[in-house]
């Protein structure tokens, strides 16, 4: 059989046109690579005894760029892409969040990653201690842990910078 490099140059215009028979007008680039790479694995997939090659890359090319299209519309499908104009009519909730999490963070600095994640959610997401301990997957007396340890680790610094 060929090499891959001449394969490539005699089947391009196929891929181009099964291209172009698919009505396929985005992302046309990644779809002409697919068809290569199906036509790679056509080539080495070919069984000589089971008939004539060109058939065989039409099908093979053909069936993979429309298994791609399947997968791509059935993402779409489940996803919700709403128009531009939405994104401009939509208010910020919380514009200051982002300064918020940082004054709260700057007093976490002794503080273990769990402790840190109770001082976030009580203070800047007022969860309470129950909705913490469904939400992290933990006991009740695990969160009031982290409080008690979270307070005293503060109140050591703020009584430290006094």
């Amino acid at each position: 059989m060929e090499g891959f490099e001449d394969l490539v140059k005699q089947y391009t215009p196929m891929v181009h046109r099964i291209i172009r028979s698919l009505h396929i007008y985005k992302n046309v680039d990644e779809f002409y690579q697919l068809g290569l790479i199906a036509l790679w694995e056509a080539q080495g997939n070919f069984k000589a005894e089971k008939g004539n090659f060109f058939n065989y890359a039409y099908t093979f090319i053909k069936g993979r760029i429309l298994t791609e299209m399947t997968h791509i519309n059935r993402s779409e499908e489940k996803s919700i892409y709403p128009k531009e104009e939405y994104w401009e009519t939509v208010e910020d909730q919380q514009p200051d969040r982002p300064l918020e999490v940082e004054i709260v963070l700057s007093y976490c600095k002794d503080l273990t990653e769990k402790e840190r994640r109770w001082v976030l959610m009580t203070c800047i997401d007022g969860m309470s201690v129950r909705e913490i301990a469904e939400k992290e997957g933990v006991s009740l007396s695990a969160v009031k842990q982290w409080r008690i340890s979270a307070k005293n680790k503060i109140k050591g610094q703020l009584e430290k910078a006094d």
